[in-house]
């Protein structure tokens, strides 16, 4: 399906969509434990290349989900389209799910420090470091913090956007605001479907709604660096900091942090099962699980780029190996989680 076509797909669609449902998925993964396949995911899925057109489809690609933090690359970039300037690292945690760590959290001070605030002006929730460590030491500490909630980047470089603007910085979660409405813009421009539903996020934010076919669109563009109307330097500059500064997205040894260290690709996940990658010629995938877990989500997407001939399947099968659980009894591999399409 040509941009173009895919363009018009919501006009035609808009008012039918819902959110995806139990008829409108498949098993994409089955966990098997001592020879007997103990447990199964279920959810949707979509592979589409540079044009646009589907080159697998795994139920039902059209339904509504929440992207949850998928989208963050597109708020950053909407940041950026703000006259924001942001680089390195502090453009990455604009984008991250980070895991609180030191270095993590010092980024984060250095964006509120430039808008001249405080972690007292962000409007995340208090929560405890993901990093083990880190988080160990916070409890010594006897206090949750927002600086070290996961979206804290994000809401910083919203601040920071609130700051340079001369926008409210006290209601920067309303989705009315100048900056939340240039935000819902660059997802519909990215995704090329109108935004479905609107929702609250887990930290706060607004949070839009598409389809899984859609949030594919959307990173095929974000991989190459433009929008259906041409190059988007934004974009580009975004994708170029990601991959200098793999750690910033994540963390040291978390998922989406291994995966563009060790292949390059674009990759972002969300809260209750939703993944997003990209290579760099465009071919992009996205999927959610219907139960919301994590569990498959790597596995199922980068065995949906190794069929599309955009990542080796040595690299694919090298990859999941490392991001992947193992199925393990007494401490030792009984058992395995294989796709299941």
């Amino acid at each position: 399906m040509s941009d173009a076509a895919k363009a018009s797909l919501p006009a035609q669609a808009l008012s039918k969509r819902h959110a995806l449902r139990a008829d409108g998925v498949v098993e994409l993964a089955t966990i098997e434990r001592s020879g007997l396949d103990e447990s199964r995911h279920l959810g949707a899925a979509v592979s589409i290349n540079a044009n646009g057109d589907v080159l697998e489809s795994l139920g039902d690609i059209d339904a509504l989900v929440y992207p949850r933090s998928s989208l963050k690359p597109f708020q950053a970039i909407a940041v950026l389209r703000s006259g924001v300037a942001l680089e390195g690292a502090h453009l990455v945690l604009a984008t991250a799910s980070h895991s609180g760590t030191p270095e993590h959290v010092n980024v984060v001070a250095e964006i509120l420090e430039r808008a001249g605030l405080t972690e007292d002006a962000l409007q995340c929730p208090l929560d405890w470091p993901g990093d083990a460590d880190a988080a160990a030491l916070a409890r010594t500490q006897g206090a949750r913090r927002r600086i070290t909630m996961n979206c804290s980047g994000k809401h910083a470089a919203f601040l920071l956007a609130c700051v340079e603007n001369g926008w409210p910085s006290d209601n920067y979660l309303d989705p009315e605001h100048p900056l939340q409405v240039r935000i819902r813009e660059t997802i519909r421009e990215f995704t090329g479907e109108p935004v479905g539903h609107l929702g609250i996020d887990g930290c706060g934010a607004p949070l839009f709604a598409v389809s899984l076919r859609g949030l594919a669109t959307a990173f095929s563009r974000l991989a190459r660096g433009v929008t259906a109307s041409g190059p988007d330097p934004d974009a580009a500059r975004l994708v170029d900091a990601i991959r200098a500064h793999a750690w910033a997205i994540e963390g040291p040894g978390r998922p989406n942090t291994v995966v563009i260290e060790e292949s390059g690709l674009m990759c972002k996940g969300g809260a209750e099962g939703v993944i997003a990658m990209s290579a760099a010629d465009g071919t992009a995938v996205a999927m959610k699980s219907l139960d919301g877990s994590h569990r498959v989500t790597s596995l199922v997407a980068l065995e949906l780029l190794a069929r599309a001939d955009a990542i080796p399947r040595a690299e694919a099968d090298r990859v999941s190996a490392l991001v992947t659980e193992s199925v393990l009894g007494g401490g030792v591999p009984v058992g395995r989680i294989r796709v299941a399409f």
